[in-house]
């Protein structure tokens, strides 16, 4: 991967009224991911390989490669992923970070870096994606959940 300096990163944060377990368990179990993401066989221990799948797209394949690198139960989750062609495929790593409010909520802050500057395209559809799934169908997910 470059250095971080030649790269691009995308940095958003979430204000929930849920608390950290609960958060935890919508960004770690793959029923709760699949309401909100993408299917996924995901299992929350490092160095476990997993993908997310979506339905395919003329410009994507619909699936992200990904292996777990760190986990820190109810306070950090920090994969890989990659999506598109082995030979040409994008490699980032998305790291959330759940911090509990004073109310009881949780702060959770995503940070999806390792974008080139020649994926202009994969930042932007990452960006706006997180701001949808993330910023909307998570909460939607967790105020379903029990």
């Amino acid at each position: 991967m470059n250095s971080k300096a030649e790269t691009k990163s995308i940095s958003v944060k979430f204000d929930l009224p849920h608390p950290p377990v609960k958060v935890w368990r919508a960004l770690t179990e793959p029923e709760l991911l699949a309401e909100w993401l993408m299917a996924t066989d995901m299992r929350a221990l490092v160095g476990n390989s997993f993908t997310f799948k979506a339905e395919p797209t003329p410009w994507w394949d619909g699936v992200v490669h990904c292996e777990v690198l760190e986990v820190d139960p109810p306070k950090r989750l920090r994969y890989t992923w990659r999506s598109g062609p082995e030979s040409s495929g994008l490699d980032t790593v998305v790291t959330w970070t759940l911090t509990p409010t004073p109310s009881g909520g949780t702060r959770l802050a995503l940070e999806h870096f390792g974008f080139l500057p020649t994926n202009a395209f994969a930042f932007d559809g990452a960006r706006k994606g997180w701001q949808r799934m993330a910023g909307e169908r998570l909460r939607e997910v967790l105020a379903r959940a029990a």
